[in-house]
């Protein structure tokens, strides 16, 4: 993997992004910000999978009044997402909010760009300057033949930090975003060497789970190994702490990040002996409510099954009707199929 790219860090609430720290994973809510109970339900529920921010959409007034109450709520630091009217944002900062994303598509009159960046500059709030391939600011005719969608993403996103530059402003944070994984992946390399300010990454409308995770990790995941990325977001049609679980799950398979455990499991195939995809798939789940970064093997036969159990933290290998136990490399014990499940969640409590 390339050396990290060293970003300016900024605070957003008590949460350092950027400057080497680690990187960050966020999420969204998915609840109509007006309602405060289901959205401080669903941000709780965030907090328990480990999304270290969280944004809101703030698509009027009485969404901006909700701000308080769900800071109130919550633990995390709490980002408000604002579109097309710039009152919002200055409501969201009165409101307590920890840091704003303005996309630079749909808000852009200098004048009223410059009332939010002054507001935010007195609370000491940063801005994330938010560029969707989906709404950029608008070209004419003739110019949008001139410059490719890559072009038109890094354009925007710097035309925006210099003005927030030329307000004396740098609590900034930028991100790049398309559905399209290479567009995705060109633009951020481009603006990555242009500019010195902390990067978040994520495929926008990536999808449904099945789809979008995949799509996700490829893009997030070449960025990263290049050395780009300070915060990320998994977007998915889904529940959002599968974006949170996701997007664990893709800085662990490049070492970036040790929360929570690593699931090594076998696909299994016609060597095994036992029902290994039913076995992973229950040790999996009893593996959710765990933080401690620790690796767990489950494996189904001769081939790899007693290496790889045996250099995972916790492991199984499992034959016809018994299955031998690894805890740090060591065998500790062979059991019966039916104790599988009890008796390799035994030793992981152990460790």
């Amino acid at each position: 993997m390339m050396r990290r790219r060293m970003s300016r860090p900024i605070s957003i609430g008590d949460v350092t992004v950027g400057g080497g720290t680690p990187v960050v994973v966020q999420s969204m809510a998915k609840t109509d910000t007006r309602n405060t109970r289901a959205t401080i339900d669903q941000i709780r529920r965030l907090e328990e999978c480990g999304c270290q921010l969280v944004r809101v959409a703030v698509p009027d007034g009485e969404a901006a009044e909700a701000i308080p109450a769900i800071k109130r709520g919550i633990a995390i630091p709490l980002v408000a997402d604002i579109h097309f009217d710039y009152r919002l944002a200055l409501l969201a900062l009165e409101g307590g909010v920890d840091g704003l994303r303005l996309n630079p598509g749909n808000i852009q009159d200098p004048e009223q760009i410059k009332e939010v960046v002054l507001a935010a500059k007195e609370r000491n709030i940063p801005i994330r300057i938010g560029v969707n391939a989906g709404s950029l600011p608008i070209l004419h005719k003739a110019a949008k033949h001139e410059h490719t969608i890559v072009d038109r993403m890094v354009s925007a996103a710097l035309e925006e930090i210099h003005l927030l530059e030329s307000l004396d402003f740098e609590l900034i944070k930028v991100s790049l975003k398309a559905f399209d994984v290479p567009d995705t992946v060109a633009a951020n390399r481009a603006l990555a060497e242009r500019m010195p300010y902390p990067i978040h990454l994520g495929i926008t409308e990536a999808g449904t789970p099945r789809r979008g995770v995949i799509r996700s990790a490829v893009g997030i995941g070449i960025l990263l190994h290049q050395g780009i990325g300070d915060t990320i977001r998994v977007s998915l049609s889904g529940d959002p702490c599968e974006e949170v679980f996701a997007g664990y799950e893709i800085l662990k398979s490049l070492d970036l990040s040790q929360r929570g455990p690593t699931l090594i499991s076998c696909p299994s195939c016609g060597r095994t002996e036992v029902d290994i995809i039913a076995l992973a798939n229950a040790v999996e789940e009893r593996l959710v409510k765990i933080e401690k970064p620790i690796k767990v093997a489950v494996m189904g036969c001769v081939v790899n099954g007693p290496g790889e159990a045996r250099e995972a933290d916790v492991g199984i290998a499992c034959g016809k009707g018994k299955g031998v136990i690894f805890r740090k490399g060591k065998q500790v014990r062979t059991v019966e199929e039916i104790d599988f499940l009890t008796a390799l969640m035994a030793e992981v409590e152990r460790v």
